[in-house]
């Protein structure tokens, strides 16, 4: 019987902005269809944490594994990291706004990286686009630009564009802080049907009914570590460190 490898692997991940320290020796696994929600204070390193694993920020000292394979490693002796771009291309990452290129069509924001950096001939990446757009409900908006769109339509266009590249990991950082509260249930309710298929993913949220019906787990980020971890009913109901049942019922004001 083939063992089952973790998604991602962890293990002593650094990250420091000049004198401050954001993460100090992060050590986490994530299996295949985990939906891992990630939660603690400002400051705490979540969306570092998101941001190391898109590759967009460099890390002091650690290594991280993708899919059984070395993805990052940081050089603290020369202040380089090493990063697989070849793995780098599993990810795909949603933000809190949007990024979305305001001078193109919703399906040339979803085709642009498909063609321009994967090769994927244009009529195919139409057709791909346009699928997806189907799934979301935003078919009639391919041709419409995004300041045409609301805040939960330009949401869930970059949710499509992620998925456009196909993914094996999708990152979500607080993707509906931004957006109006009417808004909110559109985008969640796609990132929900995604967790029914079983796609991995990575997400930091502060929407503790989001949180609960989404993860399978749940960990509390402070001061640069993982301070608790466990299935969303035991970390969000009955915390067993101090720290985190302070958090939860100061920030969700929920008796744990």
């Amino acid at each position: 019987m083939t063992e089952i490898q973790p998604l991602v692997e962890m293990r002593g991940v650094h990250k420091n902005y000049g004198t401050l320290q954001v993460l100090s020796g992060i050590d986490l696994e994530m299996w295949p269809g985990d939906r891992l929600v990630v939660i603690g204070p400002s400051g705490g390193g979540k969306s570092t944490l998101l941001r190391i694993m898109m590759g967009l920020e460099d890390i002091r000292r650690g290594e991280i594994d993708l899919l059984g394979k070395r993805y990052i490693t940081g050089h603290e002796q020369s202040g380089k990291t090493r990063i697989d771009s070849t793995l780098r291309k599993q990810v795909g990452m949603v933000f809190q706004h949007y990024t979305l290129f305001p001078h193109l069509t919703i399906i040339s924001n979803l085709t642009l990286a498909a063609i321009k950096t994967r090769g994927m001939p244009k009529p195919a990446a139409l057709d791909k686009g346009m699928q997806l757009l189907k799934r979301l409900g935003l078919e009639s908006k391919a041709q419409s630009y995004p300041s045409q769109l609301s805040g939960g339509q330009k949401q869930r266009v970059a949710i499509a564009r992620a998925l456009m590249l196909d993914p094996r990991l999708m990152l979500f950082d607080e993707v509906t802080s931004a957006l109006d509260p009417e808004l909110v249930a559109e985008v969640e309710a796609v990132m929900l049907e995604l967790a029914e298929q079983q796609m991995p993913m990575m997400l930091v949220t502060h929407d503790m009914w989001f949180a609960k019906n989404i993860a399978s787990r749940v960990i509390f980020c402070a001061g640069g570590v993982v301070v608790e971890d466990g299935p969303p009913e035991q970390v969000l109901g009955d915390p067993v460190n101090p720290r985190t049942r302070e958090f939860i019922e100061r920030v969700f004001h929920i008796k744990t």
